[in-house]
């Protein structure tokens, strides 16, 4: 007897892999507009580049004398080089006299030449023309010139000078105790009719 051959259905298995096989249309791809710079040209992912000295050079430690790291690395040094205050000051000249003790001192040698600091007189400075609202009636001190604010602070001492200002003018009999005067602002004040403390002076 001859068989006969039945032609297979399709089954389910055989539907997936036929459906698996056909492809999903492709999606349309998105292209993103350039990014223009400050300068109207196209900046691209290639020439993006940090900021300057955002990335400073590393310090190589121990790489030749002419870097200036090479013994200590950087780390200093010990005992008086590293304490508050040390080291010899740039009058050390190696042990040797100094210069400053190798100059001959004279005899009658003025001190105020040296240092401002110690020997030199130094006096707080009013101008004739912050004097022009002072109310007569007041008696011109180093005090009350302090406490008027003329002057921070008495130094020395308080000296007038002559310079003035226009539309600004002294008024008369004021009278001034314990400070010293300019030629050109003692000539001033007498023509204002000032009155002055015989013991006092004139600062030069």
């Amino acid at each position: 007897m001859a068989e006969t051959k039945r032609k297979k259905s399709p089954g389910k298995k055989s539907a997936t892999k036929t459906a698996s096989k056909t492809k999903a249309p492709s999606k349309a791809k998105t292209v993103k507009a350039p990014i223009a710079s400050a300068t109207g040209a196209l900046l691209t992912l290639g020439a993006v580049k940090p900021a300057n000295g955002s990335w400073p050079k590393r310090t190589r430690v121990g790489r030749g004398h002419g870097s200036g790291m090479v013994k200590t690395g950087g780390e200093g040094g010990k005992g008086q080089t590293v304490r508050s205050g040390g080291g010899k000051g740039p009058a050390f000249e190696g042990g040797q006299t100094p210069w400053a003790r190798r100059l001959p001192h004279r005899r009658g040698y003025s001190q105020k030449a040296r240092d401002i600091g110690h020997f030199r007189t130094r006096y707080a400075v009013v101008n004739l023309h912050a004097l022009a609202d002072w109310d007569a009636s007041v008696e011109v001190t180093p005090q009350t010139l302090k406490v008027a604010r003329k002057i921070k602070s008495e130094q020395d001492g308080v000296k007038i000078l002559g310079g003035s200002k226009t539309g600004k003018t002294l008024p008369a009999g004021l009278r001034f105790r314990d400070v010293l005067f300019s030629d050109s602002a003692r000539e001033a004040l007498a023509a204002a009719g000032a009155l002055f403390d015989a013991t006092q002076g004139d600062g030069g």
